[in-house]
């Protein structure tokens, strides 16, 4: 059994998810203590108990110590299987955090996955659900069918929002014998990232958004207007949807995205190059600094000269772990993708090298 230790690195929820997902793609089981050790409320969350209920559903997978405020946990993955799953986290807890431990082990299912999850798709210290539709999913499409919708926002504290996601595989695990098998395919035939060149800026792109008690103070407008005024400098199209949704809590934010390509003026949809970040309402914040502050982490990036956000880089590691020999430069090298590599090679051994000198992370097949 695969041993990991909780408090590693930066300490957070992001161990379990990676250990949920590569134990229940490798079919090597785990046990993790010390979970969320450092943290104000230490131990499984709401939605961390959630992943391991879809995992169960998804691979028959098998827990100990799965509950609320659980230090420690044993798990034992089973087959994957292709079915519909719903999953209501039941309070605002982040369905991107949650997508981190079950979407990647139903992009190898032997047939379609449907989920259906209830909780927060806009909440603190997670990537809200516009950053994953448009910037990390684009990464993932490569290597499965994937649609997203947003059905309805959930703000904290009730969340509430539903979000409905079809994977179809195109490399499943059930085609061969045993993992070994299937990851050397998968390293020979799957689609490499490489992302080191930032490219050509092409568009900004964005989503303003809030509850629609707020309408009224015009507040998804005024973050899209302030976005918009600070990006002024980049002679290139600035296109920020607004949007208003009936929901349980009060809430507003804004998610903003640069397109690159490396060929002129042409999108390179074979290799998206997106760069993404958000910022979020508070109640007292007023909406032009919400804006501005996401513009201003926008403008943080691009002139980084990186490819990939310091977000998403942690989130495509386990993916490069798999088919190896992919490479991407980010704008920061952050102590979450350090501790994330940490437990990735507990599953798969020495997979990366670092160089720090220029954010450069490699997956390298040793």
């Amino acid at each position: 059994m695969i041993e990991l230790d909780g408090s590693h690195g930066e300490a957070g929820g992001s161990i379990c998810r990676v250990a949920l997902a590569l134990s229940t793609i490798t079919h090597q089981p785990f046990e993790i203590t010390n979970i969320r050790k450092r943290r104000l409320q230490s131990g499984l969350k709401h939605q961390h108990l959630f992943c391991i209920k879809a995992l169960e559903k998804l691979c028959s997978a098998k827990a100990n110590g799965a509950f609320l405020g659980s230090t420690s946990l044993q798990y034992f993955p089973g087959k994957i299987e292709g079915k519909t799953i719903d999953i209501d986290i039941q309070t605002a807890g982040s369905i991107s955090l949650f997508l981190q431990a079950v979407l990647l082990p139903s992009m190898f299912a032997d047939k379609p996955v449907r989920l259906n999850v209830i909780g927060g798709t806009d909440g603190k210290f997670a990537a809200p659900i516009d950053y994953f539709n448009n910037v990390f999913l684009p990464q993932l499409q490569k290597f499965a069918g994937i649609e997203c919708r947003l059905i309805k926002r959930g703000y904290y504290p009730k969340g509430n929002g539903k979000v409905q996601i079809k994977i179809d595989p195109i490399y499943k695990i059930s085609d061969f014998t045993d993992f070994n098998e299937f990851f050397a395919n998968l390293k020979k035939n799957a689609p490499k990232i490489n992302l080191t060149e930032q490219g050509n800026l092409i568009q900004i792109k964005g989503i303003s958004h809030a509850s629609s008690d707020l309408q009224n103070a015009n507040v998804a407008e005024r973050q899209a207007k302030a976005a918009e005024i600070a990006l002024s400098k980049y002679k290139y199209p600035i296109n920020i949807q607004i949007s208003y949704s009936e929901t349980l809590s009060p809430g507003s934010g804004i998610t903003l995205w640069a397109i690159f390509s490396t060929k002129k003026d042409e999108i390179d949809i074979k290799n998206p190059i997106r760069l993404g970040v958000d910022a979020l309402g508070e109640k007292g914040k007023k909406a032009e600094i919400v804006g501005k502050e996401a513009a201003q982490n926008l403008i943080n990036e691009i002139e980084s000269k990186a490819p990939v956000d310091m977000h998403l880089a942690d989130q495509v590691l386990s993916l490069m772990a798999l088919i190896s020999n992919s490479k991407i430069k980010t704008s920061k090298l952050t102590n979450h993708a350090k501790t994330n590599i940490y437990a990735i090679e507990k599953f798969l051994g020495k997979t990366f090298s670092i160089d720090e000198s220029d954010n450069i992370i490699s997956a390298v097949n040793y």
